[in-house]
């Protein structure tokens, strides 16, 4: 059985800011820009109290909390305290598979140090990570890179969570469905119309109903809420591009209500760039019509980009250009990220390029 780690920096870089800013410490900050058109990428505890969260506009933000503190990002820093913490991982194993700038997995089966068990190894890169870094990062524990994440998730911030095996089965069934990895809004709203709300119901579902309706996905679903995650700790991933797609309970059939889809996905897509620290030279656009034929369409863009509403407005324009008219209707929608390349520091969060800027 593997013992698997995943350790998530909390509020990490709001929380660089308040370790290196004794004045931001204990107020509520906004890491990102405070424009009519500027979003928040990360919020410090202190903030989401009043419901600022990340991906969120600034206006909105600002009036969930008008004694909001924006900041404007330093990736140079959050780059350094990720390398420190990337450099504790790899004292315990070689087994780091970095899944975005501040949260990794690690195979801890077989320890470089320290006795072979995930739990007081996680322990020990938890106070590492203080008394180097004074961060502090959430850990969670268990034999599979699903239930060490949900783990992590459960009990945010500065904890660390452990889920046996043996406890897997209750937690899942009480986990309401919006949590089972892969399933996403859209997702979660076609399970709650199928009368599917929680991890117990979904697990009723036959393997062949869960394919029928959600396709290959559909087989992830029904492995997950077992507890079955047989993915490996992989340390050579190379993130090649970024992507988030909706299956529709009813085909759509008109350009207009593709683009009524189109916000929520780039909002996935940007969520994750930013999770990662990473932009994009180019963004795509997949269609997959009622009798499951795919088109996808790309469009490289001038300058690397980040934002939502960016991407959003490139999606938008490559349907427009691109798949005007139909020419069947559509079961599903996916908006991408390629040719990714690390945030430039000189960049801003956010720039303001926009198509045909």
């Amino acid at each position: 059985m593997r013992k698997i780690v995943h350790i998530d920096a909390d509020a990490f870089f709001a929380a660089v800011e308040q370790r290196d800013n004794p004045g931001l410490r204990g107020k509520a900050i906004a890491v990102g820009s405070d424009s009519e058109r500027g979003v928040v990428a990360t919020a410090s505890y202190e903030a989401r109290r009043y419901g600022v969260g990340s991906a969120m506009p600034s206006r909105m933000a600002r009036e969930r909390c008008p004694h909001l503190i924006f900041v404007k990002p330093r990736f140079e820093a959050y780059r350094e305290a990720s390398g420190h913490m990337r450099e504790i991982f790899h004292r315990y194993t070689d087994l780091v598979e970095p899944i975005s700038i501040d949260e990794a997995y690690l195979d801890v089966t077989d320890p470089l140090t320290g006795p072979p068990s995930a739990t007081v190894i996680a322990g020990l890169i938890r106070a590492d990570i203080r008394r180097e870094l004074n961060l502090t990062v959430t850990a969670g524990v268990s034999y599979c890179k699903f239930l060490a994440k949900l783990a992590s998730g459960l009990k945010k911030p500065d904890e660390l969570n452990v889920i046996l095996k043996h406890e897997a089965a209750d937690i899942i069934a009480a986990l309401p469905v919006s949590r089972i990895h892969g399933v996403g809004p859209k997702t979660a709203e076609r399970f709650h119309q199928l009368g599917v709300h929680m991890g117990a119901h979904l697990k009723n579902m036959t393997e062949d109903q869960l394919v029928r309706l959600f396709g290959k996905h559909g087989r992830r679903y029904f492995e997950l809420v077992r507890g079955i995650d047989d993915r490996e700790v992989d340390p050579d991933t190379v993130r090649k591009s970024v992507s988030t797609e909706d299956t529709f309970a009813a085909d759509l059939e008109t350009i207009p209500e593709l683009e009524l889809e189109v916000p929520v996905l780039a909002r996935g897509v940007a969520r994750r760039l930013r999770q990662a620290g990473i932009m994009a030279r180019g963004v795509s656009v997949k269609v997959k019509f009622s009798d499951h034929t795919i088109m996808t369409r790309q469009q490289l863009l001038p300058v690397p980009v980040a934002e939502s509403g960016q991407l959003q407005a490139v999606a938008v324009q490559i349907l427009r250009e691109r798949f005007d008219p139909l020419p069947q209707p559509v079961r599903l929608l996916g908006v991408g990220a390629y040719d990714l390349q690390e945030t430039p520091f000189q960049l801003p969060l956010f720039p303001d390029w926009q198509p045909g800027a």
